[in-house]
């Protein structure tokens, strides 16, 4: 014969419930709701006695329901093309921090092809997410079409060069190439080359190599000497690229290296040929990685702001979701030069 189980005699407990919060608290459902939604605007003794109240009964909010209400998930999506590189990871650090102060959480995809990337953001709309933040401005007509015909508000990151499917957040990519490179010519070397990873197709790499040649056209210098490795090669890509621009000029005297990664393999190639850095070569890098004032000569690099492009990208998108005043759509975060030892 079968038998109904009596909850309440299994020993199974109740999920409580908002009105079982506020009854505890002595306020109404409505300020519970407060607490969680605009908890600022709660007076602060309100408010930790309906969290103390929560946490005795073990209360979790269900945020499924209000997300039927609303119409929003808050919940923003953000694709990086790799989780290697430092910089990425400290925007996405500067994402989540900023979003969950705004009450907003983040769905995280790596995405290292234009294939992959249109497969997430089916599925991150399919989830019903709210907003996307993206890398680079090089995206496929698919993932353009996709993301504009959803409506779907959007931050392209790590370029101030559209167009731009919606909103977007950077720095100059060229700007901080043309200067480092510049900065690598008033310093007196003559024969500089440009290490890079593949493809150099890659509109962020592009843009760094564009501001190399013209800080070199501009002193009547050889700017076509290059040479690329894939970025998995690591520290390794150092010595690859090293090599490459040698045969191409055995009078090389400094190198622009489109990473840290690189510039510090380059670094560790230079010290197993007993060469000095400066002295018979000057390295730069870029991206101020942790390894930049680690290693030894300290990296002379550009330090550019993974952390403060993703809170500006949190802003803008949670401020367009909330009807907040018009702000500006492009957001320039800029860039610094850190002066090391490496030239």
């Amino acid at each position: 014969m079968d038998h109904k189980i009596n909850s309440s005699r299994s020993g199974a407990k109740k999920k409580a419930t908002m009105q079982d919060v506020a009854t505890l608290a002595g306020v109404a459902p409505m300020t519970v709701s407060n607490c969680y939604r605009v908890p600022d605007k709660v007076h602060p003794q309100t408010l930790a006695r309906v969290l103390e109240a929560a946490a005795k009964l073990g209360y979790t909010r269900n945020r499924i329901a209000g997300n039927l209400a609303s119409g929003r998930s808050q919940v923003v999506g953000v694709l990086v093309p790799s989780l290697e590189n430092s910089n990425f990871i400290g925007m996405i650090q500067g994402l989540e921090d900023r979003l969950h102060q705004l009450d907003h959480q983040l769905m995280l995809a790596v995405t290292p092809t234009a294939d992959r990337e249109l497969d997430s953001i089916r599925t991150f709309i399919e989830r019903r997410i709210d907003g996307v933040v993206l890398t680079d401005v090089q995206h496929s007509r698919d993932t353009v079409d996709l993301l504009r015909n959803a409506r779907l508000p959007t931050v392209e990151t790590w370029s101030l060069k559209g167009p731009f499917i919606d909103m977007g957040v950077g720095f100059s990519l060229y700007d901080a190439a043309f200067d480092m490179t510049n900065l690598m010519i008033e310093a007196g070397y003559r024969r500089i080359g440009f290490a890079g990873f593949t493809p150099a197709s890659t509109e962020r790499f592009l843009e760094r190599q564009r501001g190399f040649e013209d800080a070199l056209r501009r002193a009547n210098l050889r700017h076509d000497v290059h040479a690329y490795t894939e970025q998995s090669e690591g520290f390794a890509g150092g010595r690859i690229t090293l090599n490459a621009l040698l045969r191409e000029e055995p009078e090389l005297d400094g190198v622009f290296c489109g990473t840290d990664i690189l510039a510090a393999g380059m670094i560790f190639e230079c010290m197993r040929r007993g060469w000095r850095v400066p002295g018979r070569i000057g390295i730069a890098g870029y991206g101020n990685y942790q390894i930049a004032s680690e290693i030894t000569p300290k990296l002379t690099t550009v330090a550019t702001p993974g952390y403060e492009m993703g809170v500006a990208a949190a802003e803008m998108l949670v401020g367009r979701l909330v009807g907040a005043a018009p702000a500006p759509v492009i957001r320039d975060v800029g860039y610094r030069l850190i002066s090391g030892a490496s030239f």
